[in-house]
């Protein structure tokens, strides 16, 4: 799992600002300060930001949580946001594992201001793929 801290080898996340810091059975975080590629003229993160984000919390959640040759895809998810992120705001995102079972995942990922308050949240649904043998 080393291998997917910091852009979790997605040059997308790092040129969001985006730096995963820790992971373990079922979960995985990160550090987040927007960038401007990530918001509309008036500074703010977009949605869609937000949604490629979480969607990457949730993916890497599940990931620490399968074994090793084990990977898996997401199927839908849905997001919501509370209130604005501008860029560089200090920002925290957490996905977890809800249930996981032989062949789908189910997970929610949150991504909190300096203050803890809830900016945006995510649920989703995962295929999983087990190794064979």
């Amino acid at each position: 799992m080393e291998r997917f801290l910091g852009d979790g080898g997605m040059a997308l996340l790092a040129t969001f600002g985006v730096a995963f810091d820790g992971y373990g059975d079922g979960w995985a975080e990160a550090a987040w300060t927007p960038t401007e590629p990530c918001a509309n003229p008036q500074g703010i993160v977009q949605g869609g930001v937000h949604g490629v984000v979480l969607d990457a919390a949730m993916n890497f959640a599940m990931l620490a949580a399968l074994e090793r040759g084990d990977n898996g895809a997401t199927l839908e998810f849905h997001v919501s946001t509370m209130r604005p992120a501008r860029v560089a705001d200090p920002l925290r995102v957490r996905g977890e594992v809800v249930r996981l079972a032989r062949s789908v995942a189910y997970l929610e990922a949150k991504i909190r201001n300096a203050e803890g308050e809830l900016v945006s949240q995510a649920t989703g649904t995962f295929i999983v793929r087990r190794r064979e043998g």
